[in-house]
């Protein structure tokens, strides 16, 4: 709870330090996106936000949260995987570009400035529904509702299927959903906290497209959402290559293992985690070069030595 809070008034700050240069809160500027996510090797949204292209979205469809876990926690990037999720659909994987979002318990005369603010760009109706207005296609809203259930309840049926229609991916809500029934039908992936019957309720919009906090993760805008039955990974744009190209490597190495196994000849402690005998130790290697080709072969055994 404490570090929440800190996490709350540290983005507060931020929020109301940009207020000269912007006029307005909710959101940072392009330079201050930019700025906090210099390691961004793609283009990017006219806001600011990294753009990872679709070809590379397309490959982390592939992945698993496992293999995202081997690079990151190399990296030192420790707290990027959020799990305990409600998932609407357990089989569907869910991948995009983080599009976030952070609500806080309602406090009058700081509401009073947000709802001012929003009404100043034509905003309308609910400020659940100035953030998905914003969103486009390969977007995953990610929504920081602390938790909340009773009042916390980001969408029901017809946002979400607004949100299924700008998308084409899903949500990503640390709170609740309502309307359990007309969700389910629409073909996306969702993960929640809970549901609830009560709309969204004694909630204040504080962040657009800013860092929030999912359980236990820093999300930024722009992260690579990863999002499997285990839970979710957020992804830094200038980690996510690594992970496509080291998960080509585990999906290998894991198919051979699991092949062997199979043969009901050998003892887990005999492959797992690699081979302890010669012959086939050389047998992996042969097999993961003809599956890498040569080349990438020489490439893999490259970098192991550094």
């Amino acid at each position: 709870m404490q570090r929440h809070c800190w996490s709350a008034i540290f983005t507060l700050c931020l929020l109301i330090s940009a207020l000269p240069l912007q006029a307005q809160m909710l959101t940072f500027s392009r330079e201050q996106l930019i700025k906090f996510t210099e390691k961004n090797p793609y283009d990017r949204f006219p806001d600011g936000r990294p753009k990872v292209p679709d070809a590379v979205l397309e490959k982390v469809k592939g992945l698993s949260a496992e293999e995202a876990w081997g690079v990151l926690s190399a990296a030192k990037y420790n707290n990027q995987f959020a799990g305990g999720f409600r998932l609407l659909h357990p089989g569907k994987k869910l991948v995009g570009r983080a599009f976030t979002a952070q609500f806080m318990p309602a406090r009058p005369d700081v509401a009073d400035v947000v709802t001012a603010d929003g009404k100043a760009k034509g905003w309308l109706r609910g400020s659940n529904q100035w953030v998905i207005d914003l969103l486009q296609p390969g977007d995953v809203v990610v929504v920081d509702l602390f938790g909340k259930i009773e009042g916390g309840t980001f969408v029901g049926d017809n946002l979400a299927a607004a949100i299924y229609a700008a998308t084409k991916t899903g949500f990503i809500i640390d709170g609740a959903i309502r309307d359990l029934e007309g969700i389910y039908p629409l073909d996306m992936a969702g993960y929640f906290r809970g549901v609830h019957p009560t709309p969204i309720a004694n909630v204040m919009l504080t962040g657009i497209n800013t860092p929030v906090r999912i359980g236990e993760t820093t999300v930024m805008p722009g992260d690579v959402v990863l999002g499997d039955r285990e839970g979710v990974y957020f992804i830094p744009p200038h980690l996510v290559e690594e992970v496509v190209n080291r998960a080509d490597i585990t999906h290998i190495h894991d198919e051979w293992t699991k092949d062997k196994f199979m043969t009901g000849k050998y003892k887990s402690s005999e492959l797992y985690g690699s081979p302890t005998d010669a012959t086939l130790k050389q047998e992996y290697e042969d097999y993961l070069k003809q599956k890498l080709g040569a080349a990438r072969y020489e490439e893999y055994k490259k970098s192991q030595k550094r």
